[in-house]
């Protein structure tokens, strides 16, 4: 799934206004697996286009599904986008009772890559990390 991930951020940031700044475009879409094999969806824009300072928010929804013709769409992640850098995960991006799936991916324009794996229904601490020279570093926790 990593190398996947780290396809992921060069790709959407070819999207029209990916790297746009406060014009830019959030993008977001799913990562998942066909037969043990990994994949990410196209990137889409639906959500809000609104001019905004890089310091408030951009949006964009995460699918519910993914169909694919090679077989069952077994979906692990989301991930989004952010139109400047840097900018790590807000606020919003860290509440799990808007994680939908088992972990969630966010970069910027600099193609910075972090991930949340919130543990939701758990009693420990959710986990953010940064990928970092091809592996994952801690680099916080995020108290139940």
């Amino acid at each position: 799934m990593d190398e996947v991930i780290e396809q992921l951020c060069p790709a959407i940031m070819k999207l029209p206004r990916a790297s746009a700044g406060a014009y830019g475009q959030e993008y977001c879409g799913a990562i998942y697996s066909v037969d043990g094999v990994y994949y990410a969806s196209y990137g889409s824009p639906l959500g809000k286009t609104i001019l905004m300072y890089p310091e408030t928010r951009k949006q964009c929804y995460s699918p519910r599904f993914v169909v694919d013709d090679r077989g069952r769409a077994s979906i692990i992640a989301d991930y989004h986008s952010h139109p400047w850098q840097p900018s790590p995960m807000s606020d919003r991006d860290l509440w799990s009772h808007s994680q939908r799936w088992l972990l969630r991916i966010q970069f910027d324009t600099g193609c910075r890559v972090m991930k949340l794996i919130p543990h939701v229904g758990e009693s420990r601490p959710g986990e953010v990390f940064a990928r970092e020279e091809r592996r994952w570093r801690l680099i916080g926790h995020i108290l139940p």
